[in-house]
């Protein structure tokens, strides 16, 4: 296939996470018009094939790949949304967490499918998590919309460049960033030694199952409000509700001496630190940092939110997220050594976490494209566990509403349970203080 381009580690990872089961996120937009299937197909195709995302070729004994071009062929499957648009729409996404792309090369990583109500329909993209992060096919399936909208008017497609610098590069771009990292992981492995460890019915169960919870205009404004009180961010009160739903669950920590407490990551996109290169990439760019808390009983979630954004700040200040991309390196050497059962055991083993969380806001995205639709607009996204933690929540801001959509491990959580933790990040957020004090 040519020389082709380095894929970056955690391109790689995502690779080698996919023999364990599917790694498919799935983005879903609303489009406000009648589905025309012929006209949404070729408007798909016209749009990937201005891009240059078709013909793709992965060679995975040297980690590169390559983008022949060509006409991409779209197949496009269409539901209709019944009596219950939102059941149907969370039954396809979950189908899709577990189907796995096909391996024949060339490569066809991004699936479509559409559920059809009539006077709108919702547009899912289905996509094998190594081509792409969530900011760029954002922008890529925003395009899409936009242009299936405006057939009339030709809207120029944003350039997405398919490759940008790896982490070697980072690293030694920003030495003392690396050094400070590597100085940190014994702390980093001192915690992770004191995390509770998610119970797994079966390991060797990758199963996603998927589900939902939608927050209006009142419930986003007073997160909103309550983070900008207590001096935290957005993220970091999630990330401390999400604790707080979640610590229920992981309540056998509280008869352990050393192992006793729960830990939460973040996932977040570095492409900053790559420089403006990066800013364009369909490529993903990806890091972690977890933060582990007793939440002992009692804890309010103000105190608890401070304290999670007390951690938060230190790893992003000394840029310690690091640690997960030194990480995943260590893993990566080991992979090829172990079995396909130490593989599976390898993260909940040594690196506990019980959920992930995932943020991305619309409105940056959407305010740099040339289409006014934008604001007709709705959309959400679903990311699935894969095999480093058995929960995420991926929270997506359009417009003043937020979507949290909930992927789980089945052999970790009942359905029950994750209903148990969504009532209770809903009850949490209900009782949010209308004033809050700082």
């Amino acid at each position: 296939m040519g020389s082709g381009v380095r894929l970056n580690l955690f391109q790689r990872m995502m690779l080698r996470w996919r023999e364990l089961h599917p790694y498919n996120p799935v983005h879903v937009v609303r489009v406000p018009d009648r589905l025309d299937p012929d006209r949404l197909r070729d408007t798909i195709a016209a749009r990937l094939g201005s891009l240059g995302l078709t013909g793709l070729s992965v060679d995975e004994q040297r980690w590169r790949f390559n983008c022949g071009g060509g006409l991409p062929s779209v197949d496009l499957a269409v539901v209709a949304a019944g009596s219950d648009p939102q059941a149907t729409l969370s039954r396809l996404i979950e189908g899709e967490f577990n189907r796995p792309f096909p391996t024949a090369q060339p490569a066809q990583p991004f699936r479509f499918m559409v559920v059809d109500a009539g006077e709108s329909f919702q547009l899912l993209l289905v996509y094998d998590h190594y081509v792409a992060s969530g900011d760029s096919i954002a922008r890529l399936l925003t395009g899409i919309a936009c242009a299936y909208l405006r057939p009339d008017r030709a809207l120029d497609a944003v350039p997405m460049e398919r490759y940008a610098s790896t982490y070697r590069s980072l690293f030694l771009r920003h030495p003392g960033w690396a050094v400070r990292a590597i100085l940190g992981l014994p702390r980093m492995i001192a915690s992770a030694r004191r995390s509770y460890r998610p119970r797994y019915a079966q390991i060797a169960d990758g199963r996603n199952a998927y589900t939902y919870l939608r927050l209006g205009p009142p419930q986003t404004d007073a997160l909103l409000r309550v983070a900008k009180a207590w001096g935290v961010s957005f993220n970091e009160l999630l990330m401390a509700s999400l604790m707080l739903a979640l610590s229920p669950l992981a309540a056998g920590r509280r008869h352990e001496a050393r192992r006793n407490e729960l830990a939460v990551a973040s996932i977040l996109s570095m492409r900053q630190d790559f420089g403006v290169d990066a800013n364009l990439a369909l490529s993903p760019f990806l890091a972690a940092f977890r933060v582990s808390h007793k939440v002992p009983d009692g804890i309010g979630l103000q105190q608890l939110a401070q304290e999670v954004h007390a951690a938060s700040v230190h790893v992003r200040q000394r840029h310690l997220y690091l640690q997960s991309i030194l990480g995943l390196g260590v893993s990566a050497l080991l992979w090829p050594w172990l079995s396909t059962a130490r593989r599976q055991r390898l993260y909940p083993k040594h690196f506990p976490v019980w959920a992930g969380i995932t943020s991305l806001n619309l409105s940056p995205i959407w305010a740099r494209t040339q289409c006014a639709d934008t604001a007709r607009l709705d959309y959400l996204r679903a990311v699935p566990t894969g095999p480093l933690c058995p929960l995420v929540l991926a929270v997506t801001t359009a417009h003043d509403v937020l979507h949290l959509g909930i992927a789980f491990r089945t052999a970790a959580f009942t359905r029950e349970q994750v209903n148990a933790v969504v009532a209770d990040l809903r009850h949490g957020i209900n009782l949010l203080p209308a004033e809050p004090s700082a």
